[in-house]
């Protein structure tokens, strides 16, 4: 790997770590304030949001500007948005401005790869950012719980500026106040990001020729016949993933009674394993056979559903690992080769772009629908069977679509499996 890629994972390192444990202070502090439970499990899709209505910005002024830079000035509005949740913004809102600042800083954060590596590196690197960043997420959930513990809480409470009341007086505040120093790290490892070769490319003239051509990205990655699939695949992925997040804390708390530090744990051990799977992907699953992972996504839906007969720790933990590895070896592959083919397709800050809409949009949606079973009281474990089900449902369809690509359009997919097994971009 070259010098450039270690710099780039120690920014998303520190980067993710302070997204994941904000998410946890951001969920205590909905918590504390007496907020109600669809507000907390709002919080994921609000982080989705300018994801989706960014989408048609974001991957161009990636692909305009150097991404290095990009990603310093996503992390600086991230710190906008921790300072805002300090001074009395409603944390949805706040959480909301902080995933401005990630929905700009992710498709300069994958795009970068396809500049800087041939495709033949491209799972492999691919197996380090996503399991570095499964490492930052298993840390930032138990860190974040942490933080909110008594020992740690009072240990950062204790700490005063001469002459300034800063107002934080809570265990929440004070972790939120930590993740400020996170960014920070982060930030000075996105200055020493290298420029690569790749030509700077233009913004088009104004916000409708950027919509218009975002419209034909996305139409573009969704009509390619190798695209589609692995589009399709991370959609319904992240989508899922996305809301687990929360939705593993609320079914902490009613299957083993766990209340947030405790719940956080468990996020991170749905962590370890992703994190497994997708080193464990990125050493065996070359690029052109990334399609052969498709029926482990019906494999994590059906497991899913397992997960409303565990009750006991000794069983939660090995299951949840499992589960996680299954995810991992799953989008490791399909996030590679989705990755070049938007390369190659539009340019990468373009297609990572149009990647987070389709996914962000997925988490959204599910995100939304979670709040609303919420709001009217439907269980975690009632919620669990939906996403279970319909992962499940959707990865049967999408194998479907492959194989009937591959009996209608043998010499084009050829043709793109003959291109990702050349190293030339």
């Amino acid at each position: 790997m070259k010098k450039g890629f270690y710099t780039i994972m120690s920014a998303q390192f520190f980067s993710s770590l302070a997204d994941n444990a904000l998410f946890v202070a951001a969920v205590e502090m909905l918590r504390t304030n007496g907020s109600a439970e669809w507000q907390r499990a709002a919080l994921v899709p609000m982080f989705a949001l300018f994801y989706v209505v960014l989408a048609p910005f974001v991957g161009a002024f990636a692909d305009a500007v150097p991404k290095g830079k990009v990603m310093f000035i996503s992390n600086t509005i991230k710190v906008v948005g921790c300072l805002s949740m300090l001074v009395g913004v409603h944390p949805l809102a706040a959480y909301a401005i902080v995933g401005l600042g990630a929905a700009a800083y992710s498709p300069a954060k994958y795009g970068i790869l396809t500049e800087l590596l041939p495709p033949s590196q491209l799972v492999k690197a691919n197996g380090w950012i996503e399991g570095l960043t499964i490492a930052s997420i298993i840390l930032g959930a138990v860190f974040g719980g942490q933080l909110l513990g008594e020992r740690a809480s009072s240990v950062l409470l204790s700490f005063d500026m001469p002459f300034i009341d800063t107002g934080i007086d809570t265990a929440p505040e004070a972790a939120i106040a930590f993740m400020v120093v996170l960014y920070g790290i982060a930030a000075l490892f996105n200055l020493r990001i290298p420029r690569t070769d790749a030509p700077l490319q233009p913004l088009a003239s104004g916000a409708t020729g950027l919509v218009r051509e975002f419209a034909s990205c996305n139409s573009r990655l969704w009509q390619d016949k190798l695209g589609q699939i692995s589009l399709g695949m991370t959609t319904l992925f992240w989508g899922v993933s996305g809301n687990m997040r929360y939705i593993v804390f609320a079914w902490a708390a009613a299957a083993l009674g766990y209340g947030t530090t405790q719940a956080s744990a468990l996020a991170g051990v749905v962590a370890i394993g992703t994190a497994v799977g997708a080193v464990v992907a990125s050493m065996a699953v070359r690029l052109d056979k990334a399609t052969n992972v498709i029926p482990l996504g019906v494999a994590m839906g059906l497991l899913m559903l397992v997960l409303n007969f565990i009750d006991q720790l000794w069983l939660a933990v090995p299951f949840l690992i499992l589960l996680g590895g299954v995810g991992g070896y799953l989008v490791v592959p399909m996030n590679a080769l989705l990755q070049h083919r938007g390369h190659n397709l539009m340019g990468a800050g373009r297609s990572i772009a149009v990647q987070n809409f389709n996914e962000q949009a997925c988490i959204l949606g599910l995100g939304a629908l979670y709040t609303i079973l919420t709001r009217f009281g439907v269980s975690a474990f009632g919620s669990i069977t939906v996403f279970g089900l319909t992962v499940a449902g959707i990865m049967v369809l999408v194998g479907r679509w492959h194989r009937s690509n591959l009996r209608r359009y043998p010499e084009e997919m050829e043709r793109l499996l003959a291109i990702a097994r050349c190293d030339k971009h």
